[in-house]
């Protein structure tokens, strides 16, 4: 394991290298190709600060949805499985608090800067589903 730069960190600073110092010296042909890049970069490093967080919190959501655990992909068939064939109804408590949650963790990864997900988690008075 590397003490620093983490991975992490090697990704943000080359997406800013891109934006700040490539893309203003790039032909405008380029300059699509090299956003797209950064901003791929961006979505990648994201993936990794906020990912493992975002599997742990659906993970514990779904065993105690399905009354099991184990790994989070196969909670994940399990319980699409028991919604497909109607053993788990939309209306079980805690099932559309989980699917709200797991959308708000993939496009706070995805796309943080939509405005849908920015006024989710900023409405007053409210409690996000994010972290249970």
């Amino acid at each position: 394991m590397l003490d620093a730069p983490r991975g992490e960190d090697i990704l943000v600073a080359v997406a800013r290298w891109l934006r700040d110092s490539a893309l203003p010296a790039l032909p405008g042909n380029l300059t699509f190709q090299a956003r797209v890049a950064a901003n791929a970069i961006d979505l990648v490093a994201r993936e990794m600060r906020e990912g493992p967080g975002a599997q742990d919190r659906a993970r514990l959501r779904m065993a105690a949805l399905l009354g099991c655990d184990g790994p989070e992909a196969q909670l994940r068939s399990e319980l699409a499985d028991r919604i497909r064939d109607g053993s788990l109804p939309i209306d079980a408590p805690g099932l559309l608090e989980h699917l709200l949650a797991s959308a708000i963790d993939k496009v706070a990864i995805d796309q943080p800067a939509y405005a849908s997900l920015r006024d989710e988690l900023t409405r007053p008075g409210e409690q996000t589903p994010r972290g249970g």
